[in-house]
């Protein structure tokens, strides 16, 4: 009954549009009162003392250096260095922006922040270019979901705050599976744009122009290198790398590119702020959200229910994976990856899955739902950039979306494609 009403308020509340950091405040609260088993003050200290952790650190500088390279000129040159190699092919420029998403993924963390960064500049120019205003916007819709597959990622941070798994682990775990997922939006990308005439810039790919678009773009190349070595190499750790893109995005912005003014620090601040705020929100009442159903036993509950269901492990698994994909639909990804994940960890652990595999999974199947309705981040970013509907959007997207669950699918049974450089 405890269960029921969590659960209930939570989704009444959700219903009704309350924010979901909120929701899950709200429903914690009418719980406790209904049980009477924990004092009032849980919520309260719950919210405290879920932030207070050294790595949980890592994300608002993230955030913040998504938003400082995002104003810094950076997303721009990454597109020339894409353009030099794909323009001229078919489908070249939206090619060549699914590749610089897939760049910036790797500088911000953050899905929605690539899909701004980069959407603002490229959908007008694919529809000046002819491409259909529908398919530019869903190219960067679903392109901009890497953001949080590519390393590094603000929810493989949670999931290794929350799953005590190795952090760094997670980045290098998340690139081979995250250029899977890019290749398989390029395939799809190219034979539309095949069958549509969408056609290249006509002009010759040459070394000396990929020269100088990369020489250009040297100082934003740099960053995910300097950032996955330092970790891997030991010589920082990720919350000390998140600091340091925050320190070398300003330097790259403000000295090298001189794109970033003085001006323009206090509303990067400020925006930065304001999302860290969410994001903090939502991680502070979701981790009392999670504590209080393992304190009322539900995780067990679960797990006793799905083995019921059936004890073969590749039966268990894509009921798991179907469980994200609709939880990915209603729920932010951070919430989802606190609450889940201390219910879905140890069943997956049960079956012979790999904590950092798994954490892969869980963060794959949750960045596919940035481009699915009701909640679609990515489709409401887009949208806003483009001005569609979020109807027409999430028709557009469709195909997309049966590239990236095919892509999930051979990540979940392919265990190697993601502990690949963990061996």
């Amino acid at each position: 009954m405890t269960a029921a009403v969590l659960f209930g308020a939570f989704a009444i509340l959700l219903l009704l549009s309350v924010p979901i950091g909120i929701s899950l405040g709200i429903a914690t609260l009418i719980t406790i009162i209904y049980s009477g088993s924990l004092p009032l003050e849980f919520l309260a200290k719950e919210l405290v003392t879920s932030l207070d952790s050294f790595p949980l650190m890592a994300v608002p500088f993230f955030i913040l250096a998504g938003e400082i390279m995002g104003k810094g000129g950076i997303s721009d040159r990454l597109f020339r260095v894409a353009n030099s190699l794909v323009g001229n092919k078919t489908g070249g420029f939206a090619i060549a922006t699914i590749i610089t998403c897939m760049f910036f993924a790797a500088i911000s963390g953050s899905g929605p922040a690539t899909v701004a960064a980069i959407g603002g500049i490229m959908i007008p120019v694919m529809v000046r270019e002819g491409y259909d205003k529908r398919f530019a916007t869903a190219v960067v819709a679903a392109a901009g979901s890497l953001g949080v597959i590519i390393p590094p990622s603000i929810p493989m941070v949670m999931y290794g705050v929350v799953g005590s798994v190795s952090i760094g682990d997670m980045f290098i775990a998340g690139i081979i599976p995250g250029i899977l997922v890019g290749v398989a939006l390029i395939i799809y990308t190219y034979f539309y744009s095949r069958k549509k005439g969408y056609t290249g810039s006509g002009q010759k790919t040459s070394l000396s122009n990929i020269a100088k678009a990369v020489w250009e773009a040297k100082w934003a190349l740099l960053i995910p290198i300097i950032i996955l070595g330092g970790i891997y190499g030991g010589v920082f750790t990720p919350t000390e790398a998140a600091v340091i893109a925050v320190v070398y995005g300003l330097v790259a912005g403000m000295l090298l590119y001189r794109e970033l003014k003085l001006k323009d620090l206090p509303k990067v601040i400020i925006d930065s702020a304001l999302t860290t705020a969410t994001v903090l929100i939502i991680v502070g009442t979701a981790t009392a959200f999670g504590r209080l159903l393992t304190i009322e036993q539900i995780p067990n509950q679960v797990a006793e229910a799905m083995l019921a269901v059936s004890e073969n492990p590749i039966v268990l698994i894509l009921l798991i994976t179907l469980l994200l994909l609709i939880v990915g639909c209603f729920m932010d990804t951070i919430a989802a990856i606190i609450i889940l994940t201390p219910i879905l960890l140890p069943i997956a652990i049960n079956l012979g899955y790999d904590p950092v595999h798994f954490g892969i999974i869980m963060v794959l199947n949750l960045a596919i739902g940035f481009i699915t309705p009701p909640l679609g981040v990515n489709l409401f970013v887009g949208s806003g950039i483009s001005g569609l509907s979020i109807e027409a959007l999430s028709k557009a997207i469709v195909p997309f979306f049966i590239a990236m669950v095919l892509t999930l699918l051979i990540v979940v049974f392919v265990p190697q494609l993601s502990l690949f450089f963990l061996r």
